[in-house]
């Protein structure tokens, strides 16, 4: 048994290394930029260009991979990740920044496509469910665990730059001396807006504005958290129990989603979530606790909207289509990560720290109403010819390659290990 997922576990930990590394990169940069006193256009700028960046990996990548093979491309994106996390930690200027950041998504989301694509060759369907769960668990354990190593150092040194250049680095090592078999060259990423809105209007709109709205928090929450007093270790847990809490409310929201219309669903979550973010506009709390305990319960809610937009659009599509339109839904969702954090860097400079939250709730409510609108005019798809609710990875990390790793997908044929 554990010989069948040795291959796998290797790669595993190169993942570990790598989101780990994300996920500390992706923390230090904004509480390092508050403390440089970046403006706040600036630190929304670095979201929006590493989405951008991400996005464009996502299309371009596979082409990197075919020509230098899975090996050398990793290696490559690995290494420049580090590169660029070190030239970080050196060179502190906001549009210097900026920049990088942009590089970084494109390296992310290559290195991303590679190790998922090697998941996915691994895989077959009967271990498949195992390998989407084990990918999972650590998906979400890396990222916490990489911001919560912000809360053992100081933002306002180099060290911490160094460790996630460490980390970077570290990522390769499993790759590297991996005797699995290449997989099969990535598959080209395309995006059919007009299919994916005749195929679901609701989970095309709901994609790009629950983009603006985890962009917005993703890239502004730390600074949010800093702007308002409280401390680094209390922002790294913070950022960490938002995402948490919602991937552990995906599965009971989920499977009241498969008894019903899941747009009544998305609706009500929907409006649970701008609830949630008004009452932390107008409440505005300043203890650290307070803060922790408001935010994980919005982000119970906002981070399991994308899982049900997506389950909501797979009812509509043919199975043999379940890869093209989730991963259309993902580049859309990208494309609303780059609006986000430039809407809530407007708002923040003209009001207050939790201004951040009317942006997430006008994207919130805005979807609530295009839903509520769009039932009138579709009936929903009988419960008997759906497909259960399945959980999606974390939003950081997630590319069109590994919406093929899901277990609805049918196994690649297996491939040997080289001798």
């Amino acid at each position: 048994m554990l010989a069948t997922y040795r291959p796998i576990l290797s790669l595993l930990r190169g993942t570990a290394f790598l989101l780990a590394a994300s996920g500390l990169h992706g923390l230090l940069l904004p509480l390092r930029g508050q403390e440089e006193g970046f403006s706040t256009t600036a630190l929304g700028l670095m979201g929006t260009a590493w989405a951008g960046g991400f996005v464009a990996g996502c299309y371009f990548a596979p082409r990197v991979v075919r020509r230098a093979g899975h090996v050398r491309a990793f290696g490559t994106f690995a290494a420049s990740a580090a590169i660029i996390a070190l030239l970080t930690g050196l060179i502190v200027d906001e549009y210097v920044w900026i920049l990088l950041r942009a590089f970084t998504g494109f390296a992310m989301a290559g290195a991303f496509m590679v190790i998922e694509s090697w998941l996915n060759e691994r895989a077959t369907n009967e271990n498949r469910g195992t390998v989407f769960g084990l990918y999972m668990m650590v998906t979400y354990a890396s990222i916490m665990a990489g911001q919560m190593m912000v809360a053992g150092g100081d933002v306002t040194s180099a060290s911490l730059f160094m460790v996630t250049g460490i980390l970077f680095c570290l990522s390769l090592i499993p790759t590297a001396v991996s005797s699995a078999a290449h997989p099969k060259p990535l598959q080209d990423v395309s995006l059919d807006i007009k299919g994916l809105y005749a195929n679901s209007p609701v989970a095309s709109v709901a994609c790009f504005l629950i983009g603006v709205a985890n962009g917005d928090w993703g890239t502004l929450g730390a600074v949010y958290g800093a702007r308002v007093g409280i401390s680094t270790p209390e922002i790294a847990l913070m950022m960490s129990l938002v995402v948490i809490a919602g991937a552990a409310l995906q599965i009971p929201i989920g499977k009241i989603s498969d008894r019903t219309d899941r747009r009544y669903v998305l609706i009500g979550a929907s409006l649970a979530s701008a609830v949630a973010a008004l009452l932390i506009f107008l409440v505005a709390p300043r203890s650290g606790p307070f803060v922790i305990a408001m935010t994980a319960c919005y982000g119970a809610f906002a981070y399991t909207l994308y899982s049900l937009a997506v389950a909501h659009a797979n009812d509509h599509a043919k199975p043999e289509d379940f890869v093209k339109v989730s991963g259309g839904l993902l580049l859309l969702y990208g494309f609303g990560t780059m609006v986000g954090p430039m809407l809530g860097a407007g708002l923040m400079d003209v009001m207050r720290p939790e201004a951040l939250f009317l942006a997430t709730a006008a994207a919130h409510f805005a979807l609530a109403g295009y839903t509520a609108l769009r039932i009138k005019r579709r009936a929903p798809v009988p419960i008997e010819d759906r497909e259960a609710f399945k959980t999606q990875p974390a939003d950081r990390s997630a590319t069109p390659e590994s919406l093929r790793l899901d277990p609805r997908q049918k196994a690649e044929p297996e491939t040997q290990d080289v001798p």
